[in-house]
């Protein structure tokens, strides 16, 4: 009885948990977007060390970012995913990756830094070709390694913009997964969102993909059947990661924290609207914010992916499943992506403005930061709840007998 009882604990208390493989965070001040300190980032990471120890950034040079973030994780055991952004001025790249060397010779790359992202959709934006993303992948490769860092390098793209020169070019294969954007109902997000992977993980070969950004918005306007609400956020949060871990596949949430001062007059109100955390940092979701321990994997469209589903909701869902969103026709430029930049219109028609951003239509821009959501780090590899409960679960019986 002894031994039932303390392994239905150790059991329970493995699979409700709130932690994250690792977090999309914007180091910006996050009411008034203004840019960091390093005393703000430690704030931030205070915060977000009870749900994860690993952030990703989008740009080292833009607001200054890479310096205090990587300042606040000094004498850490924090990690980050540094990005560098990509658009159609190739001087911003190439700012980003001066600023990147630059840090490499001030901070402890080897113990902070667990990977480079170079672009953030920038094909999807149709700023950079495959082949122009691919060759500045290969050209942080070799700074790096003439730095004597041996960092793993890739790049973010929506699930479709991997062809096999991107592929093989990147270190792993980092993409976006959002069925939210794709219009989907939440009854059948997770399993759309992995037959994305299943398909990229066919195309990649031995090469690892990794969920670079997904999520959920919690309010805002419906996108054809996806309806923004808490409710649909923790839903999707709980069956996408529960099948993550079950499946061993690294990811990045997006995002960390609610930003209020995004802007919202682009074709979507949901923009501020993606953050685990609400802007004044407190969390969204009571503890455990999932519980995997009823989570069944969905293994084609319809199901839910958990078999707690009340008939209510299931009434509920089907009456939203006919709503569709009054936004833009074009799904795809609609696209979160949201703008980093104090003041800058989402609006394709300011793409040609000095600062940018991640959403397509601010895809001139000349300064950046984070998009609708990291990748997984490859310097240590994810593992599954279900594992470690295994293995807690063996080491307590044998010590019991």
């Amino acid at each position: 009885m002894k031994l039932a009882l303390t392994l239905t604990a150790l059991v329970s208390a493995v699979s409700a948990a709130n932690e994250f493989r690792a977090m999309a965070y914007n180091p910006k001040q996050l009411k008034t977007g203004d840019c960091p300190t390093v005393d703000s980032v430690r704030d931030d990471l205070e915060v977000l060390s009870k749900y994860t120890n690993e952030v990703r950034i989008y740009s080292v040079q833009d607001c200054n970012q890479g310096e205090p973030v990587l300042r606040a994780m000094e004498n850490t055991n924090w990690k980050v995913q540094l990005g560098l952004w990509i658009n159609k001025d190739d001087s911003v790249y190439e700012a980003d990756k001066k600023e990147l060397l630059r840090l490499a010779g001030v901070f402890d790359f080897k113990k902070h830094v667990t990977s480079v992202i170079v672009g953030n959709e920038a094909i999807y934006r149709e700023e950079q070709t495959s082949a122009q993303v691919a060759a500045k992948v290969r050209d942080v490769k070799q700074a790096l390694a003439k730095a004597g860092l041996n960092i793993p390098v890739t790049t973010s793209e929506t699930w479709p913009s991997y062809d096999k020169q991107l592929i093989d070019a990147v270190d792993y294969v980092n993409m976006h997964a959002f069925p939210f954007w794709e219009g989907i109902h939440i009854d059948d997000a997770q399993s759309k969102a992995f037959e994305h992977i299943y398909d990229l993980q066919k195309l990649a070969g031995s090469k690892k993909v990794v969920v670079g950004e997904t999520g959920w918005p919690d309010s805002g306007a419906n996108f054809d059947a996806a309806e923004p609400s808490l409710k649909n956020e923790q839903r999707y949060l709980q069956e996408f990661i529960c099948r993550a871990q079950l499946e061993k596949v690294d990811y990045v949430w997006f995002s960390a924290f609610d930003e209020a001062w995004k802007p919202v007059n682009n074709a979507s109100d949901v923009e501020t609207h993606w953050g685990v955390l609400k802007g004044d940092k407190t969390p969204k979701f009571k503890s455990p914010m999932y519980d995997c321990s009823k989570f069944v994997p969905s293994s084609k469209p319809g199901e839910s992916g958990s078999d707690d589903k009340s008939s209510e909701d299931k009434e509920s869902d089907e009456e939203n499943s006919g709503k569709s969103s009054d936004k833009s026709s074009d799904k795809s430029s609609d696209k979160d992506n949201s703008s980093e930049i104090d003041g800058l219109d989402e609006d394709k028609s300011d793409s040609e403005s000095g600062s940018n951003d991640e959403d397509k239509s601010d895809s001139e821009s000349g300064s950046n930061d984070e998009d609708d959501s990291s990748s997984g780090a490859l310097s240590h590899t994810s593992i599954s709840m279900v594992s470690v409960a295994a293995s807690v679960v063996a080491l307590t019986a044998a010590a019991l007998f």
